[in-house]
């Protein structure tokens, strides 16, 4: 479990990502394609082409941390749009 502060933004990347990019390509891809400060302490979610495996890029204030959850049944549920990231809420 990530603890995550009150008030930190949740964006989930839409489409699908290369699960080979790592902690830095990933904030260059937030940089540059969502128009975003990876260093601002919001989590930024990528997944797979498969479906199964997400990609949790966070910077705590501290430093940048990058999680990975793999799914062993099932896909996980991504939304479809053409901004390119979408801003969830804890409702």
């Amino acid at each position: 479990m990530i603890p995550i502060p009150n008030g930190v933004r949740v964006w989930i990347a839409t489409g699908h990502t290369d699960m080979r990019r790592g902690m830095r390509s990933l904030a260059l891809t937030v940089q540059e394609s969502l128009k975003r400060d990876p260093h601002a302490g919001d989590l930024y979610i990528f997944r797979g082409r498969s479906g199964d495996l997400v990609k949790i890029l966070w910077h705590d204030g501290l430093g940048m941390s990058l999680y990975a959850k793999r799914l062993d049944r099932g896909k996980f549920i991504w939304p479809s749009a053409s901004d390119g990231a979408i801003s969830i809420s804890a409702a």
